[in-house]
């Protein structure tokens, strides 16, 4: 009788373990419940000892916000900078800035969002010192920015700059025209923002007495206006300035406010330019000096200038062509004696150069087949510069150093996966962020010297621990070879794979120049849902073809001038390759995606019919001709120049090719890629009398996200699949008979 009670216990003991590691995923965990919700460090900020660090922490049990400082040796926190809960004017703020000496910093509460970079709110500045608090302005506003002698603050307001006097309180208008959907001030218009990705386009100067700024007259931009339909009687309208190709982009003109006349002059450079772009304006550590980097509207030719604001004289530093364009980056550093780091393709890959204030080249820092991917920064007392790179693997990322001079290039990092450095301000340390497809974040503290890790500041064990209990498949990566490449690819395959069954195929891709999305790390919560689909049965595949990133300029730019063309004849190579699989019904294959990706299925379906049986567009381009200047341009040319490569892979021009089943996704209030690419497609489908399915998700953006919005669009791609490629879901409630079947048994 015990031995039989023992054994009872056993079983029941192992049954369990077996039920907790089948436990399966849904839906309502990834969108609605945050299952797998990751651990970060939120707004980490290096101190200027070198030696702590700040984070900004949420206290959910007072629903406060804090700045705490911690320390990098001992990574335990020493002490609390500010703390809403202190704070009678502000139950909690939601990023913060330091002034330069660290004495002030700027606390933002109230934000809204604008577009996809820009925000208003309402600022304070927080006085270190004297634990004083004091609002910028009543009116929300845009860009707060310090001084770098913390003396005052810059900010933008209805398309005008002021700067505030911290000192005396006192609030000085800069500029007096500016108007919306005309004239903007210090701030970039949508273009700009979106494609550019910068907002804020005015910079203090090191003496802290001039403020440089971009004027963007937007008068001959047409307008384009977004119904919002809310909750109202009557919709209204958002009209804003969009620039499609080929059409009238904002006059741009650089300017210098002096602080000590209160004078504004306009800049000029010594070069005569038609139709230009200001992409970055920086000054250097020359108080007068300032640089500008000018680009014409083909961007294949980016020249920096450097322009003294006090002889209104100009020279031009550097002038960068390429045969397709070339690309803008954040990575411009002004050394001591004004020489310069900058990163370039031009010799096919990109990497590092170091030149002199006159524009000579000094020397090529890093070379070889692989790409630089960020550039930390330059250690000025070492002469060090540190970088990440795809040195082991385009799908992987570590941190390097280097010598100015190119020579003793030390990999700092040792883990294979994703690798990225937050530096501490002296470059004697950096909290290492590392993942990979198989495990999730981990946040170290290392040496810079050496790479070697000094401890472990946060880990993601608990969320580890929790999808051991649930069914998942590994990442598989690998290559696959169609049309004379070797591209990189990742598979799904179901949990009790076996390779005598048949599966059907779903392809996921975006395809975007310059992206990639076969990347060694962890989980986004799109991998989850594949997830899900692999326990109902599915395989998913993702391959980065042509015109991807991270491979060399020549891999990403043989898709100039016609986007999307030889995206779509690899993926539809790649499905004809990967449904010749003996484990794979090559009469049950899909492909979707989203934005660039939605246009990619959309060609793949309709190109490749007898390949694809389903696809799924969401927010998709159907038709270049929509889409903004900035983007569309550095890919295509204009409309008028290259009208083939505009309409030959437009998918409304030939909706009779449609023969599988076809959802289309958008969300109406998006500004980015308007409600008209989907619109236009949709009524090309009727008028060739092609049944398709479709949802419209009301006032929502490119990103189709509020309340119940992505679970609700989810749910929709799931069903459709299931009806489309597979056999139904069973319904819930014969799955929870057969479960208390099991049980009884």
């Amino acid at each position: 009788m015990n031995h039989l009670k023992f054994s009872f216990y056993v079983c029941l003991f192992v049954t369990t373990i077996v039920s907790a590691q089948t436990k399966e995923i849904t839906l309502e965990d990834i969108w609605k419940y945050g299952t797998f919700r990751t651990e970060y460090l939120d707004v980490l900020h290096s101190m200027a000892n070198g030696q702590q660090y700040s984070v900004l922490n949420f206290d959910r049990a007072t629903r406060s916000t804090s700045i705490d400082i911690y320390d990098y040796k001992t990574l335990k926190k020493v002490n609390t900078l500010v703390s809403s809960a202190n704070l009678e004017e502000i139950p909690y703020f939601t990023d913060y800035t330091f002034s330069q000496d660290e004495d002030k910093v700027i606390l933002a509460t109230n934000e809204e969002a604008i577009y996809r970079r820009s925000s208003l709110g309402n600022y304070y500045v927080y006085n270190v010192k004297h634990g004083t608090l004091t609002l910028i302005t009543e009116d929300k506003i845009q860009e707060p920015t310090f001084s770098p002698d913390g003396s005052k603050v810059a900010f933008a307001k209805d398309n005008n700059l002021f700067v505030k006097d911290l000192q005396t309180d006192k609030i000085t208008q800069i500029t007096f025209d500016g108007k919306k959907n005309e004239i903007i001030n210090g701030i970039t218009d949508w273009v700009y923002e979106e494609e550019f990705k910068f907002v804020r386009a005015f910079d203090w100067n090191s003496n802290s007495d001039k403020i440089a700024f971009i004027r963007f007259d937007e008068t001959e931009v047409p307008e384009f206006s977004m119904d919002v339909y809310g909750e109202g009687l009557y919709q209204t309208q958002q009209v804003f300035k969009y620039p499609k190709a080929g059409e009238a982009n904002s006059k741009v003109s650089l300017h210098v406010y002096d602080l000590k006349i209160g004078k504004t002059n306009e800049v000029k450079v010594d070069k005569a330019y038609n139709d230009f772009y200001i992409a970055r304006i920086e000054w250097t550590k020359k108080p007068d000096v300032l640089s500008a980097q000018y680009l014409n509207r083909y961007q294949n030719e980016l020249d920096l200038w450097l322009i003294n604001a006090k002889t209104n004289t100009s020279s031009l530093a550097l002038a960068e062509t390429d045969e397709a364009y070339v690309d803008v980056t954040d990575n411009l550093t002004f050394l001591k004696d004004n020489s310069f780091i900058w990163t370039s393709e031009k010799d096919g890959f990109n990497h590092i150069y170091h030149y002199a204030e006159n524009g000579d080249l000094i020397n090529q820092v890093t070379n070889g087949k692989w790409e630089v991917t960020e550039y930390y920064g330059y250690d000025e007392k070492n002469n060090t510069i540190f970088y990440q790179s795809t040195e082991n693997g385009s799908i992987n990322r570590d941190v390097y150093s280097v010598k100015l001079n190119g020579r003793n290039k030390t990999r700092l990092t040792k883990s294979e996966g994703t690798n990225n450095a937050s530096f501490s301000a002296d470059f004697s340390y950096f909290i290492n962020t590392f993942s990979s497809a198989s495990t999730p974040p981990e946040f170290t503290l290392n040496s810079s010297a050496s790479g070697n890790v000094i401890k472990s500041i946060k880990d993601n064990d608990v969320l580890s621990q929790k999808l051991s209990d649930y069914k998942t498949s590994k990442k598989e990566f690998s290559t696959i070879h169609v049309n004379g490449n070797d591209l990189n690819m990742w598979m799904i395959k179901p949990a009790d794979f076996n390779e005598q069954k048949e599966y059907p195929l779903l392809m996921y891709q975006y395809s975007g120049p310059g992206s990639q999305e076969v990347v060694n790390q962890w989980n986004s919560a799109n991998d989850y849902w594949f997830q899900l689909l692999a326990q109902q049965g599915y395989i998913i595949a993702c391959v980065d073809g042509r015109g991807t990133g991270f491979k060399g300029a020549d891999f990403k730019k043989v898709t100039y001038m016609n986007l999307v063309k030889y995206e779509t004849e690899d993926q539809i190579a790649v499905a004809r390759k990967l449904g010749e699989l003996p484990y794979i019904d090559g009469d049950r294959i899909g492909i979707w995606g989203w934005s660039y990706g939605g246009h990619m299925s959309t060609n793949c379906l309709l190109k490749g019919n007898d390949v694809f049986k389903m696809a799924i567009a969401v927010a998709p381009v159907t038709s270049w001709r929509f889409y903004d200047t900035i983007y569309t341009e550095r890919y295509m040319r204009t409309p008028q120049e290259n009208p083939s490569g505009y309409d030959d892979n437009s998918p409304f021009n030939y909706p009779e090719k449609l023969k599988g089943d076809y959802l289309l996704v958008h969300g109406s209030g998006d500004d980015n890629v308007h409600l008209q690419h989907t619109m236009r497609m949709a009524e090309a489908l009727i008028q060739a009398d092609k049944q398709f399915d479709w949802a419209i998700y009301p006032d929502k953006n490119h990103g189709i996200y509020g309340g119940n919005t992505r679970l609700h669009l989810y749910k929709k791609m799931t069903n459709f699949i299931n009806e489309t490629l597979g056999d139904k879901i069973e319904k819930e409630g014969e799955v929870k008979q057969k479960e208390q079947v099991k049980i009884k048994g």
